[in-house]
């Protein structure tokens, strides 16, 4: 029988969330924290439960990069990976993938953010990946998620969809949020928020 892991990525194997990074890096922080306070309304109404998390998350991919030209948004996300990423890492994150991986254990990035940011380091470090994908018209973004962000439930429809389970004897989930609890449920062993010093 065949092992594997499945990893959340911002705040399991970040210290951050990694959209709020990624804007910084592309924006400025001075563009970063004056969107922030323009969107305060739409970032309280997520903590309230008012709007979901794909609705804000979208308000939030509007205002900073619709119409931005694709391939410059994913240069600036390579230089994110490259620049920043390495120092939000979790040392442990890292030793844990390591040794799972010397175990025989296939391991998969599940993550609500773009591949945009994720996907070469993924790569790099021999990792499968499962992400949200953002849409494109024209080679412009538009600013929307393409699909369902890939949060909650979906994060357990995904792995599924791409994975029998059935053909695993080791199902290692680890998770740090509310949003892991569909892709934790489905683990023969889970791990709630596992590298936190």
């Amino acid at each position: 029988m065949k092992k594997i892991a499945f990893f959340d990525f911002d705040g399991t194997i970040t210290t951050k969330d990694t959209l709020l990074e990624v804007i910084k890096h592309q924006n400025g922080k001075t563009s970063f924290y004056i969107g922030f306070l323009l969107n305060s309304p739409v970032l309280i109404g997520l903590k309230l439960k008012l709007i979901s998390n794909q609705a804000a998350k979208e308000c939030m991919l509007k205002y900073f990069f619709k119409g931005m030209d694709f391939k410059s948004f994913q240069q600036g996300c390579d230089s994110f990976i490259d620049d920043i990423l390495p120092a939000i890492i979790r040392p442990a994150a890292v030793d844990e993938i390591k040794k799972l991986k010397a175990e025989g254990f296939e391991t998969v990035v599940v993550s609500a953010s773009p591949e945009n940011w994720i996907k070469k380091w993924a790569e790099a470090n021999g990792l499968g990946l499962i992400a949200t994908k953002l849409q494109t018209k024209d080679n412009l973004l538009t600013g929307y998620i393409d699909g369902i962000n890939n949060n909650g439930d979906e994060k357990a429809v995904r792995i599924k969809a791409e994975f029998d389970l059935v053909e695993y004897s080791d199902i290692y989930c680890y998770g740090d949020s509310s949003g892991d609890k569909a892709m934790l449920a489905i683990a023969t062993k889970a791990f709630y928020k596992p590298f936190r010093a």
